[in-house]
């Protein structure tokens, strides 16, 4: 156990995490508030974690001195996106205490070895075929069409995905994704999105954020809901439980977010898993009594897990960079004065320099005494954005 405000060699105690996006950031930060020092390593000079942290190592994650730097400096170390190379974790692992490991990120950057994972579990995903060959893809049954290609490796925010209704769009689209080794999903009704954030720790304890609902536009999260009754109690509860299943089934450390489809039927399919906090996670800053990024420093360092309780509904809007870009290529501050003016609204900016279009740039929670509340006021907060309300 690594306690708050503990000396190593006449330093406080340094928590690292690979990555300096967003996510890093706000663990940085849920760190630091804690007590402990904090170290990045991202090779951006200007990136939103490394910005705020106590120590910036700005190198490669595969960079053997930077990876060496941080290990000498830390006493636990995690990761803010999936897509840290696991071949970095595992020689980092071999020093110091990392979570997730290097084994659940590699199941989790391969779709792959993602479902086999899921079906070893018991948690239903969509029918799906595994191309990584041309007789592969001659031999695809023409049940999963319509369907989605997924490039297995690399894809996220809806990049690398591409849907297909035919032979020939699914031999075009392949083609199109460099006839790398791909994933082709069937297309399902969809009634809803959603998705649970689990924290399991060395020990086996296992707590769980509230389910919580989710809408994407263009690949990208929209909107994340979370209340009582934000979908039927039956669905939440085998959402916890699936959860629960596929985190178990890693022997996962750390903080997990699985995502599921709802089905018109009311069936419940698993998606996929991000092995980090997760962007539909971030209302837990302002509306629970334990974050997600609370969560991820209790899991590395041995603290006690907690169930972490709600106290107000909340809806979570993602501030991407189109916003300031509304007007023209040149940036303009959207109106902050007059939506901090609603009553329970939260910014949260990530410190990014540059607003790009699709860029997250930040989000903002919105918190009330009722759901009825919490919509009223966020519909107010996205006519001042221009943006689509919830």
């Amino acid at each position: 156990m690594i306690l708050p405000g503990s000396l190593q060699a006449g330093n406080l105690a340094t928590l690292g995490v690979m990555g300096g996006g967003q996510l890093g950031r706000m663990f940085v930060q849920a760190a630091q508030a804690m007590g402990y020092f904090t170290a990045v390593l991202d090779p951006d000079p200007a990136s939103p974690a490394g910005l705020i942290s106590h120590y910036h190592i700005q190198t490669d994650y595969l960079d053997q001195a930077g990876l060496a730097q941080l290990s000498q400096r830390c006493a636990a170390i995690t990761t803010e996106f999936e897509n840290v190379p696991a071949g970095a974790l595992q020689s980092l692992g071999a020093q110091r205490c990392v979570s997730p490991s290097a084994d659940a990120v590699r199941i989790a950057q391969d779709r792959v070895s993602e479902k086999a994972h899921f079906v070893r579990c018991g948690v239903a995903c969509a029918p799906y075929a595994v191309i990584d060959c041309a007789d592969a893809l001659a031999a695809v049954d023409v049940a999963l069409l319509p369907g989605i290609l997924k490039t297995a490796r690399m894809g996220y925010d809806g990049k690398g995905q591409i849907r297909v209704a035919t032979r020939a769009q699914l031999q075009t689209a392949w083609h199109e994704l460099g006839q790398v080794t791909c994933v082709l999903e069937r297309l399902l009704p969809l009634k809803a999105e959603c998705s649970v954030i689990v924290a399991r720790g060395r020990d086996g304890v296992m707590v769980n954020l509230p389910v919580q609902r989710n809408v994407h536009r263009d690949g990208i999260l929209a909107v994340t809901e979370v209340f009582d009754g934000v979908l039927p109690a039956a669905v939440a509860a085998r959402a916890v439980d699936a959860t629960r299943a596929i985190a178990e089934g890693l022997q996962y450390v750390g903080v997990l977010c699985v995502e599921f489809f709802v089905l018109d039927d009311g069936a419940l399919v698993v998606n996929e898993i991000a092995p980090r906090p997760h962007n539909s996670g971030h209302y837990s800053l302002h509306a629970c009594d334990l974050s997600q990024f609370d969560l991820q420093v209790r899991t590395l360092t041995g603290l006690p897990l907690l169930q972490p309780r709600q106290h107000s509904p909340a809806i979570m809007l993602n501030l991407l960079g189109d916003l300031w870009l509304a007007r023209g290529d040149e940036p303009v501050t959207p109106p902050w004065d007059a939506v901090l003016a609603l009553p329970g609204v939260h910014l949260n900016l990530y410190g990014k320099l540059k607003p790009l279009k699709a860029r997250k740039m930040g989000h903002l929670t919105v918190t009330g005494a009722t759901p009825q509340q919490a919509r009223a006021t966020t519909a107010q907060a996205a006519s001042l954005l221009g943006i689509v309300p919830p």
